[in-house]
């Protein structure tokens, strides 16, 4: 197997500091701003582009900005691919009917996990507005789905893989493509 690094650490780094400002500017500000990372590693991902957030506008609170929503029983895959434990959902605020939401997810590939995503997340309310942050976007999308704020466009054959690792969850931090 052939391993390439396309995004080392501090890459990782500078692309999730570009996303936050990215997501300020779109939203023009902070307030009503809601970002819920898809497990595992989009959980990780939001939380590091909230801190890069809350670093730069303070009023910006991490306890009531930041969550996590499980898109398990909401796959169209899961028949084929049961394994996938289900984690808990952790949404901040009760009420989306005036927060946007941004949807933060470390690859988009097929569309299928966003796709499910939105299913989880009409469960709980509707809210203004529904936003993509994606670290990698490999393209080969099998649904109408496009991120709003994407760390890299990463052109992929369909037989590579993207893997990336993050300290939280790798010991390590880095994006590769395995061939």
């Amino acid at each position: 197997m052939v391993v390439r690094t396309v995004l080392d650490a501090q890459d990782i780094d500078r692309a999730l500091v570009r996303i936050s400002h990215e997501i300020v500017e779109s939203n023009h500000g902070t307030a009503n701003l809601l970002l819920l990372g898809i497990p595992t590693r989009g959980v990780y991902l939001a939380e590091r582009i909230a801190a890069s957030i809350q670093k730069n506008y303070p009023e910006f609170k991490l306890e009531s900005s930041v969550g996590r929503l499980d898109v398990t029983m909401f796959r169209d895959d899961l028949s084929s691919n049961p394994t996938k434990a289900v984690t808990p959902t952790q949404i901040p605020i009760s009420d989306l009917s005036e927060v946007t939401v941004v949807l933060v997810d470390d690859v988009l590939f097929s569309g299928r996990t966003v796709r499910a995503a939105l299913d989880a997340l009409v469960s709980y309310g509707r809210p203004k507005a529904v936003r993509l942050a994606v670290l990698v976007d490999r393209g080969h999308r099998e649904l109408p789905i496009r991120a709003d704020f994407v760390g890299k466009n990463l052109p992929t054959s369909a037989h590579e893989r993207i893997s990336v690792r993050l300290s939280e969850s790798d010991g390590e931090q880095g994006v590769v493509i395995e061939q």
